[in-house]
């Protein structure tokens, strides 16, 4: 028996680049899958039917803040001196996420009379002279407004280093009890020096990964590999590496999911009393339930009265919140279904591929609080496509406050703290078949079963997602920083 033996071709570095990348994909990613999808709401659904009394070192506490029985009327037992490091401040702009969060946080913190000092980049119109005017104009606390420093440089770009001068000449004149990061805001080098900081997470690298992963799974067979994916999956991994190893250098860390708050502690090994979960709130002024302000905006977008059903959606019109399932989804839905009408409030690259499908897609573009809250109450139920594991979406939210089930990605942020009840909406499979199924499903329903669906949303909604909710919550974690004896609760 003859054996021939072949020259081994040589390994070329991107070959190898590649094979360690998937490695550690491999190594991460599937067990991270694992730990996401095993069961996470049963903290969350005892809750959210059966509300217990619950006592103890609040640090200890492995579900969100949102549902403890904090009292609203009551003033803090102390007013706190707070810093907050955001890297935009939403002025005159539609923010996004993470602006209106801070936005509707630290306004809400303010108005119950602490003292809070923001210090963010200059805003886009009004350059240099911004910090002036704000510092004079909105730094009065009987206004019960945040003090916004602008630091100098070019509008809309963030210079921590510049924000962090500002922080120690304030600090001076009267220490901060506690510091606010919005995320990386405020780099772990100088985080590290402060035991008095807590950081909100909007979104962590591994939940990233994922993100990359799904997107790429909306390819179609013969379309090749994106190099763009190649570089962000390679530039992923040691990403998650890195923080793993400089997020312990946050004293304290701030979820805004459930599922967030597992993966800080599980993979990301953060101790339990340094995660604390304190899910997003919306205003419940802005958005509520407005049947006659419903029918008026749909008459005046163009909506017909018998239409059968009317979807919407909110948000920038990007291949990473899902528009690619929701696009051709609703293609199939409407050639057997063609009384469903699609409102699309948002801008983006999929904008001109949603008004080709006019007249059953009506595209209104970005919208400001007051416009949203009619198009919420326009709708009959709220989709969310998104392919974005990591933090949460406000619009969910938003949709939930105005009445209206939804219908979302089986994400594990999403299954945990959103859609912790069937009776709240239909979740989906991130993949065209499984959205399509779950819109044929909402169509069979038809409007009333859906409006049924909205009212336990409200109910839901009002007693976890509102502005005051999450400032208690935030407010409540901050005093606990400051003195260990408000950690104890009751």
């Amino acid at each position: 028996m003859a054996f021939i033996n072949k020259p081994k071709k040589p390994i070329t570095p991107f070959k190898s680049n590649l094979c360690t990348t998937l490695f550690f994909i491999v190594l991460f990613t599937i067990p991270v899958l694992f730990l996401l999808h095993t069961p996470t709401t049963s903290i969350c659904t005892s809750f959210a039917t059966h509300v217990k009394p619950w006592s103890g070192d609040l640090r200890t506490a492995l579900f969100p803040w949102n549902r403890l029985p904090l009292i609203e009327g009551h003033p803090p037992p102390i007013a706190l001196k707070i810093a907050v490091f955001s890297r935009k401040w939403p002025i005159g702009t539609t923010p996004g996420g993470m602006e209106r969060h801070a936005h509707t946080l630290h306004t809400a913190l303010a108005i119950r009379g602490h003292q809070v000092h923001v210090f963010t980049s200059p805003h886009l119109n009004e350059k240099g002279l911004l910090s002036l005017k704000l510092n004079n104009s909105l730094g009065n606390l009987s206004n019960f407004s945040p003090y916004i420093h602008c630091h100098e440089g070019e509008p809309g770009q963030w210079r921590y280093n510049k924000a962090w001068e500002q922080f120690l000449e304030e600090n001076q004149s009267k220490p901060f009890d506690v510091v606010h990061s919005e995320s990386v805001a405020l780099p772990h080098w100088f985080a590290r020096q402060l035991q008095n900081l807590a950081v909100s997470w909007h979104g962590i690298a591994l939940e990233s990964l994922q993100s990359d992963i799904f997107q790429d799974l909306t390819r179609k067979p013969n379309e090749p590999i994106s190099p763009a994916f190649n570089r962000s999956i390679q530039g992923e991994v040691p990403k998650v590496l890195n923080e793993i190893r400089f997020f312990r250098n946050y004293a304290h860390h701030i979820a805004i999911s459930d599922s967030c708050g597992e993966m800080l502690r599980d993979v990301y090994q953060i101790p339990d009393k340094r995660v604390h979960v304190i899910l997003n709130g919306v205003d419940n002024h802005e958005f509520g339930k407005d049947l006659r302000l419903g029918r008026e905006f749909r008459s005046k977008i163009g909506i017909p009265n018998n239409a059968s059903l009317v979807l919407g959606v909110a948000g920038r019109l990007v291949r990473d919140k899902g528009h690619p399932l929701l696009y051709e989804a609703f293609i199939k839905l409407i050639k057997k279904q063609p009384g469903v009408y699609l409102i699309v409030a948002g801008s983006g690259p999929w904008e001109q591929r949603y008004k080709d499908l006019w007249p059953q897609v009506l595209v209104l573009g970005s919208m400001n609080p007051s416009e949203l809250r009619a198009f919420y109450n326009a709708i009959d139920i709220f989709v969310n496509p998104t392919l974005r594991p990591q933090g949460l979406d406000l619009t969910l939210m938003e949709a939930m406050m105005s009445g209206k089930p939804v219908i979302a990605s089986r994400f594990p942020s999403i299954k945990g703290t959103i859609v912790v009840d069937d009776e709240y909406g239909f979740m989906f499979a991130p993949n065209v078949d499984s959205l399509l199924e779950a819109l044929e499903a909402v169509v069979e329903e038809g409007p009333e079963r859906l409006a049924q669906r909205g009212k336990a949303c409200q109910e839901y909604a009002a007693s976890m997602f509102t502005a005051s909710k999450m400032a208690l919550a935030y407010e409540r974690l901050f005093l606990c920083i400051k003195k260990e004896t408000f950690c104890n609760y009751p």
